[in-house]
């Protein structure tokens, strides 16, 4: 009798002491890593210096991305919670109904409802550390079992992680490392190889952690920790993602935010954004409704978090990589697309932020497009790392006149600021390349052709009057002439270069796309690329592009080919949607989804067609547009479409679908391309000032008084 009553309570000693973790893990290296879909519902980091350096993104009901140490460098893939009742399910959060929803200034959390269970997680980084806090409830009919998996991928590379499994669950590179704690303490970890011998690999066999690795790599690590929660009489739990140069760094980091604690770590989170609100221009009158200034807000906070915390003015252009850049290394070698600096959008950005009062936020902007002047010409580079280190090195002009159409607006005639100007000026000026001039650019603002470019020249002739007017300030009057000269020049010439009179959309001239050669009227084909077959003429190719010339002042708004163009692209190009009219970017364009909705990839050499989606920016351009028409009702309609392009993160997406989506989705909302999108979050708030103002806020008047007598 004795013997039996000692089994027994070795039994469940047996059932309630954590496994100590040991042994390798099998399996190495594991599926290759890949990148989660580039729409998220939040994008988050506290406000602040160099102190917190790290950045959390959220989709699909988990927390995807985190970057650390900087915004070009992904070091997580995810982050998520598993629920299982040890005999009939395991289900992660991904896989049952999530909403992802704002609780504060820029917290997000997540409620996720499963079997029997129901889950809210709420998300912070700590503005001291280098860690993300996550708050966990869990509430559940009867007793359970909860997990939280991990996917370091550390250094932008998930393939060459090791990690340890132990009170915490650590993981590092040759560069950087994490530490994964739990309040509570973790009941059993496990590290492991994805999709060999990971923990929901495990779980999903029999709904039972069976597997205790001590440690793998170098591979696609991820690592596992049973929670002490079980829904009932455990019911929450505090986890700290926590980063450093090495192990020993990221466990101090994570247990000193532990410590810290979530709910006063959250409160000087939220005091931070507050203070950066509260310190901006009042909200304009024009984001009238509850949801249209929730819109607002976020879109400040979302602008001023895209800035990297090391490198000032280095704003990106999205937290994501969408479809192909995520998963195949043929087409980005590197993984890191759209987590990158591209001087265009940060013009974007800064014209935003300067609308809504934040003039230092523009001035680092300015600062870093001219510290990253490529050497010895002084043109900017297609796109760089926020480090300045240029990744896409290809040339477009509209690029390398941003930083003077910026300068002006901000007023800067230092020396400095002049002669970087003055370089990027000399360069655009005098481009050339395979046996074209300026303003003929390599590549346009789409990034897929060379040409004449109506948008390209109205931002290259804008650009070189906004620096002669800065020169002219400064006394330098010949210098200043001289760009005023070509200026008038190119503005001159831009409808011979670019508007067509013998296409077949319209009897009446209309502006193109661009053109391979600066001659409209003949019909010079082209590939579009983007998986298009064939080539196509280029007067059958229009873009809403051309509006940079009224609002950048080289045109006037009633300008006939101006108007008969706005005709020709909303017939080819527009789509009516519940949330508003919307545009594609052109005739044609494949960047986007597969009708399916499967996701782009340069498919070759059988191409499968994919399809260019619908813009949001293109309602905010037409809106700029529509004040300088005498329209500002329907430019106030395109605001209200805008924001209800925003996903329940208010987040605003780079393409919504349009009304050939796939089934299942509505049209009008985000596709699976880059949300949050940093532009069209800028030209929300600039258009909402632009209302106010009741002419576009960015608009150089210098240039307007120039060709459009608009003085």
């Amino acid at each position: 009798m004795r013997l039996t009553v000692l089994l027994a309570v070795v039994a469940v000693v047996a059932t309630t002491t954590a496994a100590a973790p040991s042994g390798a893990a099998p399996g190495g290296p594991g599926d290759p890593a890949v990148y989660q879909p580039a729409d998220k519902q939040a994008f988050g980091t506290a406000r602040g210096g160099a102190a917190s350096p790290v950045w959390f993104t959220l989709g699909g009901g988990k927390m995807t991305e985190v970057f650390y140490p900087d915004l070009s460098t992904p070091a997580v893939r995810e982050l998520q919670l598993v629920v299982t009742d040890g005999k009939r399910f395991t289900e992660r959060a991904e896989d049952v109904r999530v909403r992802t929803e704002p609780v504060g200034d820029l917290m997000f959390r997540q409620v996720a409802m499963g079997t029997g269970w129901t889950a809210v997680i709420t998300y912070v980084t700590d503005p001291r550390r280098a860690s993300v806090l996550v708050d966990v409830s869990l509430t559940a009919k009867r007793p359970l079992h909860a997990y939280v998996v991990h996917d370091p991928a550390l250094s932008r590379e998930g393939n060459d992680d090791t990690g340890a499994s132990g009170d915490s669950l650590v993981a590092s590179d040759a560069s950087a490392a994490s530490a994964l704690v739990a309040g509570r303490g973790f009941a059993a970890t496990s590290t492991g190889y994805l999709g060999t011998s990971d923990g929901y690999t495990d779980l999903r066999a029999d709904h039972r952690m069976d597997w205790h690795y001590g440690k793998a790599g170098p591979g696609n690590v991820v690592q596992t920790g049973e929670l002490r929660l079980d829904g009932v009489r455990q019911r929450h739990d505090t986890l700290v993602l926590g980063f450093g140069a090495n192990r020993d760094e990221a466990v101090r980091t994570a247990h000193d935010s532990l410590r810290a604690g979530f709910h006063g770590t959250a409160a000087r989170y939220s005091k931070g954004w507050r203070d950066y609100v509260g310190g901006l221009r009042k909200p304009p009158r024009s984001v009238a409704t509850r949801h249209e200034r929730a819109v607002y807000d976020s879109s400040l906070m979302v602008l001023a978090a895209s800035e990297d915390k090391r490198h000032p003015g280095a704003y990106i252009a999205a937290p994501g990589f969408p479809w192909a850049f995520g998963f195949d290394r043929e087409i980005a070698a590197e993984f890191g697309s759209y987590a990158l600096v591209w001087p265009r959008d940060l013009y974007q950005i800064a014209t935003g932020l300067l609308a809504a009062g934040d003039t230092a936020g523009a001035n680092r902007a300015l600062d870093f497009m001219l510290t990253v002047q490529q050497q010895p010409d002084g043109h900017l580079a297609q796109n760089t790392r926020v480090t300045g280190e240029p990744y896409w090195t290809s040339v477009q002009l509209d690029e390398t006149a941003a930083p003077m159409l910026l300068a002006w607006l901000l007023g800067r005639t230092d020396p400095s600021t002049l002669d970087g100007l003055r370089r990027a000026a000399e360069f655009m000026v005098n481009y050339e390349k395979d046996g074209n001039t300026a303003p003929w650019s390599e590549q346009e603002r789409w990034e897929n052709q060379s040409g004449y470019s109506p948008g390209t020249i109205a931002a290259a002739v804008a650009g070189l009057v906004c620096l002669a007017d800065l020169l002219t300030k400064a006394g330098d009057t010949v210098g200043a002439q001289r760009y005023l000269t070509i200026a008038d020049d190119w503005a001159a010439k831009v409808d011979a270069w670019t508007a067509t009179s013998t296409g077949p959309l319209s009897a009446d001239p209309y502006y193109l796309r661009l053109t391979k050669d600066g001659q409209p009227d003949q019909g010079t084909t082209y590939n579009l690329g983007d998986n298009n077959v064939g080539e196509v003429d280029q007067r059958t190719v229009v873009d809403p592009s051309f509006l940079e010339l009224v609002r950048l002042g080289v045109r006037p708004a009633d300008d006939p080919t101006i108007v008969n163009t706005i005709k020709v692209v909303d017939a080819e190009l527009g789509d009516r949607t519940p949330a508003g009219e919307l545009w594609h970017r052109f005739t044609g364009d494949g960047y986007g989804e597969q009708a399916d909705g499967g996701p782009w990839n340069v498919i070759w050499p059988t191409p499968t067609r994919t399809y260019g989606r619908l813009w949001p920016i293109f309602a905010g351009e037409r809106g700029e547009y529509e004040l300088l028409a005498g329209a500002p009702a329907s430019a106030r309609n395109r605001l209200r479409t805008i924001a209800a392009t925003a996903n329940s993160g208010l987040m605003l997406p780079e393409q919504v679908w349009d009304t050939r989506a796939p089934a299942g989705v509505r049209p009008g909302t985000g596709t699976t391309s880059a949300t949050p999108l940093a532009w069209t979050h800028a030209q929300y708030v600039r258009l909402a000032w632009s209302l106010d103002a009741g002419r576009p806020v960015e608009q150089p008047t210098v240039v307007a008084c120039r060709y459009t007598d608009a003085c």
